[in-house]
């Protein structure tokens, strides 16, 4: 990254401001265009977004480096560009000045636009509301300028039908189970989820919580549709599926957490959602026969943007370390 040097004697800064002609000042960032056109997007983005902060996160640079830049510009043109108010800032006359120059001369200069390439990330329902939704949320406020289209994956037929640069996935604990239907690099296992059934604490007391498959018979079950296919949690499917009364389904994930927090439910959960959600609590015990799946990823074998897709490889990576408490 091109840094402007301090001003240095007069005929070795190639646009150091000598004039205090409107004409002439100006005429200088023809001159910065070449040789730093950098800090010109920085101007540029910093007077449309009228906040430092905010165009750090377009740029994807840091709200310090950005003030820096900005004021080696402002110190080499001789004039203050911008003015603060209150937590935000607007351009001066000086700014205005300079900002209208440079949108005439764009296409003469040809400045550049950053364009970010599209990156597409599908991820399975749960997974993506309960894990790694809020690192996703925490990318974006670091980075405004990113691409991103995220896919949900709510059953396995999505899951044969996507197309992403990188697939989140739930399935049996063997590598060989079905994975994305388009060709992948080798698939990586990031976790083992065990499932169990889930309550709000609100709605049931240590001495009464149901303990036996009788005691439910005075509980209403939820269950999300998209798991009554899923055979690694058959014990729980065939629960539901016999009862004559007191079910309800769903085909919205976060409906059926709400339904188990506000509306006295019982469902079927991995173990860590008491983790995320300390008002829920598993009930162990329920069903003998032990639930589990696999967490997997993979990356497309046709990666055209290698930098980008890391970025979102190290970030899932780091948010399953980063919990690794619950799976365990």
């Amino acid at each position: 990254m091109a840094l402007l040097e301090p001003a240095a004697p007069q005929d070795s800064t190639p646009y150091r401001t000598h004039s205090h002609g409107r004409e002439t000042w100006l005429a200088q960032t023809a001159t910065i265009v070449k040789s730093d056109s950098e800090v010109i997007g920085y101007f540029l983005t910093s007077a449309r977004c009228g906040c430092f902060m905010q165009a750090a996160r377009r740029l994807n640079i840091k709200a310090t480096l950005l003030r820096k830049r900005l004021a080696q510009l402002e110190e080499h043109l001789g004039r203050t560009l911008f003015s603060y108010q209150g937590n935000g800032v607007l351009l001066s006359r000086e700014g205005q000045q300079l900002q209208a120059h440079l949108v005439a001369r764009a296409h003469e200069w040809r400045l550049p636009m950053i364009e970010q390439p599209l990156i597409r990330l599908a991820v399975a329902e749960p997974i993506l509301h309960d894990i790694l939704g809020r690192d996703l949320i925490a990318l974006l406020r670091r980075n405004a300028s990113v691409r991103l289209e995220i896919i949900s994956i709510d059953s396995e037929l999505a899951l044969q039908a996507v197309e992403a640069d990188v697939v989140l996935w739930l399935s049996g604990t063997d590598a060989s189970t079905p994975g994305p239907g388009c060709a992948t690099q080798p698939p990586r296992a990031l976790a083992s989820l065990n499932y169990l059934p889930h309550i709000a604490k609100r709605y049931s007391r240590l001495a009464t919580r149901p303990d036996s498959l009788e005691d439910l018979a005075d509980y209403t079950l939820v269950q999300w549709q998209p798991d009554q296919q899923v055979e690694a949690l058959q014990p729980w499917n065939t629960l539901v599926r016999e009862r004559l009364a007191a079910v309800v389904r769903v085909h919205v994930y976060s409906l059926m957490l709400e339904m188990i927090r506000c509306g006295a439910c019982i469902g079927l959960l991995p173990r860590y959602m008491s983790c995320v959600d300390r008002g829920l609590i598993a009930l162990p015990g329920l069903l003998s026969e032990k639930m589990q799946r696999q967490v997997w990823m993979a990356v497309n074998a046709d990666v055209r943007h290698p930098q980008e897709v890391d970025m979102i490889v190290e970030l899932i990576v780091s948010t399953f370390e980063g919990r690794r408490d619950w799976f365990d």
